[in-house]
C-alpha cells in the first residue's frame, strides 16, 4: 500500500495500461486459437490418416512387386522414392489446411529447393547415380560386387546409397553417385568364372608330372569345367623355384569351394609324389 501511495498518477496509469495490452494479447491468442482450432484438428486427422494411406500403399508397392517377380532393386528404389514423395504431398496438404496460402507455400518450397539443392549436391548426385544403376543394371540385388575397395554381396539398392554385405558379414553402405562413376566389377553377370593358382616347384622337379598332377585333380573334381578345359603351364622361372600356373572354369555358386580344394589337393599329390614346393631361403655368411 505504501508503494502504491508513492506512485504518481503518471506511472500508475503507465501500469494500468501495460495490463490491459497483456490482457488483450491473451484474448487475440485465446480468440485466434478458437478459431484455427477446426483446421488445428483437420490438419492433425489429415496427417495420421496421410501416413496410413502412405504405409497402405508400400504395402501394395511391396505386393504388386513379389506378385510380378520384378527385380529387387527396382523394388526398393520406388518404393523409397514413392514414400518420400507421398509424404513431401502430405506435408503440403496439411501447411495449406492450416492456412499458409498455397501461392506462398510453392515460392517458400521453391526458395527452400534450391538452397537445399546447393547444400546438398552430393546428395543429388547419389541420387542421380542410383536411377543409372537401375536403368544400366550393372549390378543387382544378390550379386557379388568389387567397388570402392568393397568386395560383397549386394544387400539393398535404395535412392542414396547401396548396402553390400562383405565376407565378414559386415555392412558396407556405398554412396550411389560414386558406384555410378567408378569401375565396378561383378562376379555374377556371368555364369562362369575363370580361376587362377600359381605354384611354384622345385628345380630339380618333374615339370611333365607336375603338370599331369594338376590336371588331374581338375578332372577329377565335378564342380571343374570340361570345357573351356583346364590349362597349366610355366608362368615364371622364379629365384628360387618353378612357377606353374593353373587355371581352370567354375560355376558361380561352387567357385570358391572349387578353389580352396584345388589348392589343398596339389599340396596333397605334390606331398605323395615327392613333388617338392620351395619356400624362400637366405643364406646367411658370417665375414670375420
Amino acid at each position: 500500500m505504501e508503494l502504491c501511495k508513492k506512485l504518481s498518477c503518471k506511472e500508475k496509469n503507465k501500469i494500468m495500461e501495460r495490463i490491459t495490452n497483456y490482457e488483450a494479447h491473451i484474448e487475440n491468442a485465446i480468440n485466434w486459437l478458437w478459431d484455427s482450432l477446426p483446421s488445428l484438428v483437420a490438419a492433425i486427422f489429415m496427417l495420421i490418416i496421410g501416413m496410413y494411406l502412405i504405409r497402405l500403399i508400400n504395402k501394395l508397392v511391396r505386393k504388386f512387386f513379389k506378385a510380378k517377380d520384378y527385380d529387387r532393386s527396382l523394388e526398393t528404389f520406388t518404393q523409397s522414392l514413392i514414400s518420400i514423395g507421398l509424404k513431401i504431398v502430405l506435408f503440403v496438404l496439411v501447411i495449406t489446411q492450416l492456412g499458409v496460402q498455397s501461392s506462398s507455400l510453392v515460392a517458400i518450397i521453391g526458395a527452400a529447393g534450391l538452397a537445399i539443392g546447393l547444400a546438398l549436391q552430393g546428395s543429388l548426385s547419389n541420387f542421380a547415380g542410383g536411377v543409372l544403376i537401375l536403368l544400366f543394371k550393372p549390378f543387382k540385388i544378390g550379386d557379388f560386387i568389387s567397388a570402392q575397395g568393397v568386395d560383397g554381396t549386394v544387400k539393398e539398392i535404395s535412392i542414396f546409397t547401396t548396402k553390400v554385405t562383405t565376407f565378414g558379414n559386415q555392412l558396407a553402405i556405398i554412396p550411389n553417385g560414386q558406384l555410378s562413376n567408378n569401375n565396378i566389377i561383378n562376379y555374377n553377370a556371368e555364369e562362369t568364372r575363370r580361376d587362377k593358382i600359381d605354384v611354384g616347384i622345385g628345380y630339380g622337379s618333374n615339370i611333365k608330372k607336375a603338370k599331369d598332377i594338376m590336371l588331374n585333380i581338375c578332372a577329377q573334381h565335378k564342380n571343374i569345367l570340361e570345357t573351356p578345359a583346364p590349362e597349366v603351364y610355366v608362368g615364371e622361372l622364379g629365384e628360387s623355384s618353378v612357377n606353374l600356373t593353373l587355371r581352370f572354369w567354375a560355376k558361380n555358386d561352387v567357385f570358391w569351394p572349387s578353389h580352396f580344394y584345388v589348392i589343398e589337393e596339389i599340396k596333397n599329390r605334390f606331398d605323395a609324389e615327392g613333388i617338392e614346393i620351395p619356400f624362400p631361403q637366405r643364406v646367411m655368411r658370417q665375414v670375420k
